[in-house]
Order: structure tokens, then C-alpha cells, then sequence
């Protein structure tokens, strides 16, 4: 019997493949099946810092009426009072999460700056979290703001979380920093537990016969799962923080790659979305199958073993590979 446990931000998980935070997961009754089909442990849809600000200006409901009223910052809102239960219903349900499964719960917080995210944090602790993972969304558009000022806003807000809770804290990052290795190094410094890689942001659309801007929901596909692979190989190597693999992740043998390039778990919702919550089941079938065809006995006896420390040639995952795919098309 191949032994597929993992350990992912100080916990002991069963195995490798966590549920990330998707309208899935926000049902009671998906916790439950999801659990029943294998998953070892659930991020929660995120609790957004606008939803925070809005109890906190003591606003229930977004209305035409009271829209100009708000900050500028705000004004921008849709109608989110049902979303995520709002703000307090965020709390009710991991108390009801927890009391429904026996996985881990990790709670998730969407904003860009530490406000209303350290009285949350400890909130979000006592309502049971396992722990939280911090996903941080912020928009570089206003050109007098640098590169570095953003860095030190991210590195600002996890030190201030991971200060006031006592669970485990991961930061959920983008690829787009121009110097990943060294941001990932920095937030590993100030205390992040894990590094979730990578956020997908949602893209607008233009919509030509109306010309006008509309949202655009694309979900993830195996394509995306390359550079994931490639910065887990990097960074596995030189930070301490655990490393969640997401997006991309389709397959057994997905979750198989993810873990030699170091990381701990991988996280899927595009494809539960695609195929079913019961898909969960495929996904560790294969990877029990792997396992036995090639004589591993453990999932932790891969982990990190093509990361970039380790492997032969360690230039594979940089400018190397780029000239060498380049100078295959030619032959």
C-alpha cells in the first residue's frame, strides 16, 4: 500500500490534493462529498476586504441609493451582501465547516493591504480555521507607484497577519513580480508559511456589439501547469515556505510532477467544475497507479526530487530550456 501522506504548512494531510477556494466549496453538502471522495483538506471561497469595509462603514447592501455615499474606493462594488453570507456569514461558515468534515479548513482573505485583514485574521482563527491563505489581489495601474512600494506592501500585510493569528499563514502570489525568486525569499523571511502558486486573475472581455467592458470566466487548463512546474523547481530550492501547487492541474500524474518539483499539495477547482466533485477520486486512482507501476512507496519520496537543486542540469528551467525549445523547431 503506497503511502500518499503529505505535510502542508505544519499539518499532516492524508495526501497531496487539496480542494481550492471555487463557489464549490462554499456548500455545506460539497464539503462533505468532497471529503468522502479523497480530498484532504479545503480552501474556502475568499472573504473580500470590500465586504470588511463595507460592515465596517456598518453598509448591509450596496444600492443605487447609497453608492455616493461610499468611499471612493467602494463605489466600484457590485451587490456582494450574498456573497460568501457577507462578512459575519464568512465566520458562521467555517464553524459550520468544520463541525461538518474532519479534513483541515483553510479560510481565505482577498484584499491588497493589511486594514480590516488583522481583526478579520484573528476572527477567522477563533471561528475554527485551520489555517488561512491570504490572497493577495492588487492592480498595479498608477504609474507613480514602483515595483518596490507594492513588494513592501505585500511584505507589510503578511508580517502583520502572521503577527496577530497563531495558525499557519500562506500567500497566494501572482507571476507577475520581475523578481519572483527574490519576492518568494523575502516573504519567507517575514514569516509566510506557504506559498500558493499561481493566482489567475480574471481578465475583462470587450464586448463589440455593445461596446462595452464585461467580465470573462475562463477556467484553468493543463497548458497553465508548465509554469507552475518550473518556478516549484525554482523556488523549492531556496525558501522554507511549503509550496502549493494550483491551476493547471488536471491528472494523476499532474499531481505526480508538482511533487518533484517540490511541492507539498496541489490545489484543483477548474477541474472539479469541468468533471465533478467524484473526480477527486480519478485524480488519486492515478496517482496510487503511478506510484506502484514505478516502485514508489511514498508521495514524500518524490517531493523536490527535479527541483532545481537537484536536478543535473540545473539551467533546464532557465534561459537554457527557452534556447533549446527554440533550436527543436529547426530540426
Amino acid at each position: 500500500m503506497t503511502d500518499l501522506s503529505t505535510k502542508y504548512l505544519g499539518i499532516t494531510l492524508k495526501n497531496p490534493l487539496i480542494v481550492s477556494a471555487s463557489p464549490l466549496t462554499a456548500y455545506i453538502d460539497n464539503l462533505k462529498r468532497m471529503e468522502l471522495a479523497g480530498a484532504s483538506a479545503i480552501v474556502l471561497p475568499s472573504l473580500f476586504e470590500e465586504q470588511i469595509e463595507l460592515q465596517g462603514l456598518g453598509v448591509d447592501k450596496v444600492t443605487s441609493a447609497n453608492q455616493r455615499t461610499l468611499p471612493d474606493a467602494l463605489q466600484h462594488l457590485p451587490e456582494m451582501k450574498e456573497y460568501n453570507r457577507g462578512a459575519n456569514g464568512y465566520l458562521a461558515h467555517i464553524y459550520q465547516a468544520k463541525k461538518a468534515v474532519s479534513i483541515p479548513v483553510i479560510a481565505s482573505l482577498n484584499g491588497y493591504y493589511s486594514g480590516g485583514w488583522v481583526q478579520y485574521g484573528r476572527l477567522l482563527e477563533a471561528a475554527g480555521a485551520d489555517a488561512m491563505e491570504l490572497n493577495i489581489y492588487y492592480l498595479a495601474t498608477k504609474p507613480n507607484i514602483s515595483g518596490r512600494e507594492i513588494e513592501e506592501m505585500y511584505l507589510h500585510l503578511v508580517r502583520d497577519v502572521k503577527a496577530a493569528v497563531k495558525i499557519p499563514v500562506a500567500v497566494k502570489l501572482s507571476p507577475y513580480f520581475s523578481a519572483l525568486a527574490h519576492m518568494a525569499s523575502n516573504l519567507d523571511s517575514v514569516g509566510a508559511d506557504g506559498l500558493v502558486i499561481f493566482n489567475r486573475f480574471y481578465q475583462p472581455d470587450i464586448d463589440l456589439a455593445t461596446r462595452e467592458i464585461v467580465s470573462s470566466l475562463d477556467l484553468s487548463t493543463q497548458a497553465e501547469l508548465r509554469l507552475r512546474l518550473r518556478w516549484t523547481a525554482v523556488l523549492s530550492s531556496i525558501i522554507k515556505a511549503d509550496i502549493a501547487v494550483t491551476g493547471g492541474v488536471e491528472h494523476g500524474t499532474d499531481i505526480i510532477k508538482c511533487m518533484m518539483a517540490g511541492a507539498k499539495v496541489t490545489a484543483v477547482a477548474s477541474v472539479l467544475l469541468k468533471n465533478g466533485i467524484e473526480y477527486i477520486k480519478t485524480m488519486l486512482a492515478e496517482v496510487e497507479q503511478w506510484l506502484e507501476e514505478n516502485g514508489e512507496e511514498s508521495i514524500a519520496a518524490l517531493q523536490g526530487v527535479l527541483s532545481q537543486q537537484r536536478v543535473t542540469d540545473p539551467a533546464a528551467f532557465e534561459r537554457a530550456n527557452y534556447m533549446n525549445v527554440l533550436k527543436s523547431l529547426e530540426e
